[in-house]
């Protein structure tokens, strides 16, 4: 199963929301011009490299579905990958690691990075990932031991 999770990109900070502050305002955050860009470059990319059949997956926050629109295809905007997400929630969400497709997540931090760092067992409990990056990973069997790997790591700045 391939597992791609993607950071929606640079948003407005909280105090810049038409709401001021609280839940509800960090829901309505937008995506800043540079972000707006991020999520274009980096959508053109996955656009490419994306799968047929792959089931693409929003946080419901604006930033998150703007970045997500960036790719033009069909999504669900899903509770479970809210800001406050936990990582067995977005687990559970794309039924890791036995879906029998390749699953695009956009979501946010912490709960990507410490899906990352679960994954791949690593001793710290979250990894940072950037503003519109992709860490596009990847469950197999290797002699009879399941493994997660990492396939690429993408930052928008690079493309």
């Amino acid at each position: 199963m391939d597992l791609i999770l993607w950071r929606h990109a640079e948003a407005e900070d909280l105090e810049e929301t038409d709401e001021g502050g609280g839940a509800g305002a960090d829901l309505s955050r937008r995506l800043t011009a540079k972000g707006e860009r991020q999520a274009s470059r980096m959508a053109a990319w996955l656009d490419r490299q994306l799968p047929d059949g792959v089931r693409v997956y929003s946080s419901p926050a604006v930033r998150a579905e703007q970045t997500v629109i960036a790719l033009g295809r069909k999504y669900k905007a899903r509770e479970e990958l809210r800001p406050d997400a936990e990582v067995d929630d977005l687990l559970g969400l794309v039924q890791w690691p036995h879906a029998r497709q390749a699953v695009l997540i956009v979501g946010h931090q912490p709960t990507l990075g410490r899906t990352v760092a679960r994954l791949l067992g690593l001793s710290e409990p979250e990894c940072s990932i950037r503003k519109g990056a992709v860490w596009w990973l990847r469950q197999r069997e290797r002699n009879g031991q399941a493994q997660t790997v990492i396939l690429t790591v993408q930052t928008p700045e690079l493309l």
